[in-house]
C-alpha cells in the first residue's frame, strides 16, 4: 500500500478514497498503541469502504516461535462484542412476532421463575437489568461449555438485586440467559440461528459457536500492555482506584460478575472457540461485523435490511443509563446494545454497538449510514474504549463529518 506514514507493519488491504485517515490511524496504532496484529473494516450506506489488516496472526507468536502475518482470513474471538451479535436474535424474533419483550421471561423457560425472578421481563435481559450478573457457585469451564449447567445455574440464582430497577454489567451470565431463552423460543440455539439466518445468507465469517473446519483461520490472544498519553487518545487508560479495587477484591459484584466461570476459561482452546457462549466467545473478522451492523441499518448488496424501523429504534432506545453496578462506571444500553457514553464512545449520540473486553469493537451509526468493526489479538485491560479502537474511530468520524 501506499502512504506517507511508513508502519512496523505491512498493512494490507483497501481503502476508498477520502478515507485514508483511517488507514493512518490504523498504522499508527502498531507504531504507537502496542498493536500486534489486527483488522478494521468500515461499511458506508451498504457498501464496503475500508478493509484493512496487519501484524501476526497470533498475540503471542506462534507456537514453534514463528510469527505468521495475519491474513485477508483472518479471525479472532471477538469476547463481549459477542453480546450485540446475540442481541440481534431475540430483536429478530421480536420483530418476526415471536417474541415478547414485555413478557416474563418465565413464560418461555418456566424453571427460571424460581429464587424471585416471576417479574424477570425479556427486555430486563437484553438491558442488563435482570439483577442476574453472578452466580453464588461460579461455574468450571467445563461446565460453562456444556450447554446445559450455565441455564440450571441461572434458573435456581437469587437476583442480586430487585430486577427491572437498576442496572449492571452481566459480563459472563449474558451468555445463559440469551442462549437458553432463544432455545426455548425456536428450539435451535442461539449460534445456529446466527449461523442459519444472518451469517449464511450474508456470506459472514462470523460464528457463536466455531466449526471445526475454521478453527485453523483463528489467532491466538495475549495480553499487550496498554498505550500511554498521548497515544492514549486522550482516554482514561487507567481504571479509577475504585473500580481498580472491586476488580481486585473477590468478594466485590464487580469481581465475581467477571468469575461466573472460575477458573477463567482459556479463550484460545479450540473447545471455548466452538462452545456457544453468546456474552464472549464468538469469532469474526473486522469485516464480517462491519458487514453484518451495516445490515442493521440498511441494505448491503442486495440483501434487504435486517432491522425494520422500529427495531432499529428499540436496539437504540435507552433503557439503562448511570452508574453501572458491576463496571462502576456510567453506561448506557438499549436493548442489547452499548450506546454512545463516555464509558463507551461511539460515531455520535445515535450509535449503538458493543466492544469487547481487551480491545473488539463493532458498531453502527444510522445517521451516517457508517458500521465499523474492529478486531485485535493485543488483548489491553480495559472493558470498554480501547484507545486503539478510539484513534480509528476517531479517523471514521473525521472523515464522515
Amino acid at each position: 500500500m501506499n502512504g506517507k506514514r511508513e508502519s512496523v507493519v505491512d498493512v494490507q488491504g483497501t481503502v476508498e478514497d477520502g478515507f485514508e485517515p483511517v488507514r493512518d490511524a490504523f498504522m499508527a496504532n502498531f507504531a504507537r498503541r502496542g498493536e500486534r496484529g489486527a483488522a478494521v473494516a468500515v461499511y458506508r450506506h451498504g457498501r464496503k469502504v475500508v478493509d484493512l489488516w496487519g501484524g501476526t496472526k497470533d498475540g503471542d507468536g506462534a507456537p514453534d516461535g514463528t510469527a505468521a502475518p495475519w491474513e485477508a482470513g483472518t479471525a479472532q474471538v471477538i469476547r463481549s462484542a459477542t453480546k450485540g451479535i446475540a442481541a440481534v436474535v431475540p430483536l429478530l424474533l421480536h420483530q418476526r412476532g415471536q417474541l415478547d419483550l414485555d413478557a416474563p421471561v418465565g413464560t418461555y423457560w418456566p424453571e427460571f421463575k424460581a429464587a424471585g425472578k416471576e417479574r424477570v421481563l425479556v427486555r430486563h435481559l437484553l438491558s442488563h437489568r435482570a439483577g442476574l450478573p453472578v452466580l453464588d457457585t461460579p461455574l468450571t469451564p467445563a461446565q460453562a461449555l456444556d450447554g446445559t449447567s450455565g441455564p440450571a445455574a441461572i434458573a435456581a440464582q437469587a437476583p442480586a438485586w430487585e430486577p427491572g430497577t437498576d442496572h449492571g454489567y452481566h459480563a459472563q451470565t449474558y451468555s445463559w440467559l440469551l442462549g437458553e431463552l432463544v432455545l426455548r423460543v425456536t428450539g435451535r440455539t442461539l449460534g445456529t440461528w446466527v449461523a442459519e439466518e444472518i451469517s449464511g445468507p450474508l456470506g459472514l465469517d462470523l460464528w457463536i459457536g466455531l466449526p471445526d473446519a475454521e478453527q485453523s483461520r483463528v489467532g491466538r490472544l495475549a495480553p499487550v500492555t496498554p498505550p500511554q498519553p498521548p497515544a492514549a487518545s486522550g482516554l482514561r487508560v487507567r481504571p479509577k482506584r475504585t473500580v481498580a479495587a472491586a476488580y481486585e477484591d473477590p468478594t466485590s459484584l464487580t469481581s465475581r460478575a467477571f468469575a461466573a466461570i472460575s477458573p477463567g476459561p482459556d479463550e484460545n482452546d479450540p473447545a471455548y472457540r466452538a462452545a456457544e457462549l453468546p456474552a464472549s466467545a464468538g469469532v469474526a473478522t473486522a469485516r464480517a461485523l462491519a458487514r453484518c451492523y451495516a445490515a442493521l441499518i440498511g441494505a448491503v448488496d442486495g440483501h434487504p435490511r435486517l432491522f425494520a424501523p422500529a427495531t432499529l429504534t428499540l436496539a437504540r432506545t435507552e433503557e439503562s443509563a448511570g452508574l453501572d453496578r458491576t463496571l462502576l462506571v456510567s453506561t448506557r444500553f438499549g436493548l442489547g446494545f452499548m450506546l454512545h457514553g463516555p464509558a463507551s464512545p461511539l460515531l455520535s449520540p445515535g450509535s449503538f454497538g458493543h466492544p469487547g473486553r481487551g480491545g473488539a469493537l463493532a458498531c453502527a451509526d444510522p445517521e451516517s449510514g457508517v458500521a465499523f468493526g474492529y478486531v485485535t489479538n493485543g488483548m489491553q485491560p480495559g472493558v470498554t474504549a480501547d484507545p486503539r479502537a478510539r484513534a480509528l474511530l476517531g479517523a471514521v468520524a473525521h472523515v464522515v463529518g
